[in-house]
């Protein structure tokens, strides 16, 4: 794994403190696009050049899935608190 050194995975595993930012491959709205973009890999012998448009659309999705999933957590907030404002 590049970038990941022992250390840092033995504190990775040792912290149980859930992160709301990290969300599981399987849960992502983008999956088919990740799928597609490794398959294209796959298929090209890992010549980047060819799979630009898998890469462009997962790029696209997982710009929307951010906004989406930040819509969801600021509605959530603002229920909460109980003063839900739609603007």
């Amino acid at each position: 794994m590049e970038g990941f050194t022992a250390a840092a995975v033995s504190r990775e595993s040792q912290d149980s403190t859930p992160r709301k930012s990290i969300q599981k491959l399987s849960e992502s709205f983008c999956a088919p696009q990740y799928a597609a973009s490794l398959k294209c890999l796959d298929d090209s012998d890992y010549d980047k050049s060819k799979c630009q448009d898998q890469f462009e659309a997962y790029k696209a999705c997982r710009k929307q899935e951010k906004y989406v999933l930040k819509l969801i957590a600021r509605a959530s907030d603002s229920s909460e608190r109980g003063n839900l404002s739609y603007s």
